[in-house]
């Protein structure tokens, strides 16, 4: 049986590979505080991942060296995400007391009434959640895999920088371990504990809701700060890598703001408006206590401020370093800036310490 999750060896480099940069992150802990040793974020050249799909692994691997070189670290064993989209998960009921090899064989045997894939197409793995609520004598069993090629394909890309996965995790989990550093927050709301986490990457937002730690709703929206850049060049005649550069930098004409930036804004709003009203619909909450915003355009300056006020659900940026210890070779200020992107990044450098 080819894991999915395979097992680490060490402490791991965070990698996340997403439709427009490269991430990485190293942490260490000593006892209950986590620190953070070195990270980089190095863009991606256009169209070498499409929609979470690496199209192009040479961009892909040369991105990767870069920012080994930026963030000087010396780890070379990853833990590395795929797409929650790409995978295939199932809870299954299997008897107690089976052992590890005796639930891995029964699970080959009848994996293909769960998986529409021939079985030597996939990746996949198992993790036995506890007892079944229903039949004490039974365990629950969750199932997971996904098409090899998109394991494959990562392991082709980091090896293209000296890089070694020794744990390929699902985007799904790592978020929830991300969020679990910044949990406390919300311990004491008044309602019924559901945060959601609105992830804006460049060209999808993932909307996910968890309840006491773990998400209970996933939707996906093809819609991102790929969407600004691309108003950016059009309205003001640059390249898509200049329009990029000017979005995050500033030096844009004065007209930005109200003509390009805050209607851009304002779909935003609605796009995350109509997002938590198809989850209302699903009848299980009618309201969510706080909204987190994380992925590379959640630190739009305003944007945050903007949600809160048109939806009345208090809204911040995501930092799960913001009670962590900084290395001398990180820069605080950056680090700030970034934090929002760095979650999936986050919770797969956690993995260090399971």
């Amino acid at each position: 049986m080819l894991g999915l999750f395979n097992k680490k060896s060490n402490t791991l480099l965070g990698v996340d590979i997403s439709s427009t940069s490269v991430k990485l992150l190293e942490l260490s802990r000593q006892g209950d505080r986590y620190r953070v040793e070195a990270y980089a974020v190095e863009p991606l050249p256009v169209g070498a991942v499409i929609e979470k799909n690496i199209a192009e692994l040479e961009g892909v691997g040369l991105a990767l060296t870069r920012a080994l070189a930026k963030a000087r670290t010396g780890l070379r064993n990853v833990a590395v995400a795929v797409a929650g989209s790409a995978v295939i998960t199932k809870s299954i009921e299997m008897e107690a007391g089976l052992c590890e090899d005796e639930m891995e064989r029964q699970l080959k045997f009848e994996a293909d009434q769960y998986i529409p894939y021939p079985l030597d197409e996939v990746a996949i793995d198992f993790s036995v959640q506890g007892l079944s609520a229903r039949h004490p004598e039974r365990v629950n069993v969750l199932l997971a895999a996904c098409r090899k090629e998109n394991v494959e394909v990562r392991e082709a890309a980091l090896a293209l920088a000296g890089l070694t996965p020794r744990v390929v995790d699902v985007e799904a989990y790592t978020l929830e371990r991300a969020f679990a550093l910044l949990a406390d927050r919300f311990e004491n709301s008044p309602l019924s504990s559901a945060v959601a986490v609105v992830d804006i990457g460049a060209t999808m937002t993932t909307l996910s809701v968890l309840h006491d730690g773990h998400i209970i709703y996933t939707r996906e929206q093809l819609f991102g700060g790929r969407q600004l850049t691309e108003t950016i060049q059009r309205r003001y005649g640059v390249t898509l890598e200049q329009a990029e550069l000017a979005k995050k930098s500033g030096g844009l004409p004065d007209d930005y703001l109200i003509e390009v930036l805050q209607p851009f804004r304002e779909a935003l709003v609605q796009q995350v408006s109509r997002s938590l009203q198809l989850f209302f619909a699903a009848g299980q909450f009618s309201a969510v206590d706080h909204l987190l915003l994380a992925g590379g355009t959640a630190s739009i300056d305003g944007l945050a401020r903007l949600i809160e006020q048109q939806l009345g659900t208090p809204t911040q940026v995501a930092n799960p370093f913001s009670s962590m210890v900084l290395g001398n070779k990180v820069n605080a200020t950056a680090l700030a800036h970034d934090a929002p992107a760095l979650m999936i990044a986050c919770g797969l450098a956690l993995r260090s310490f399971d």
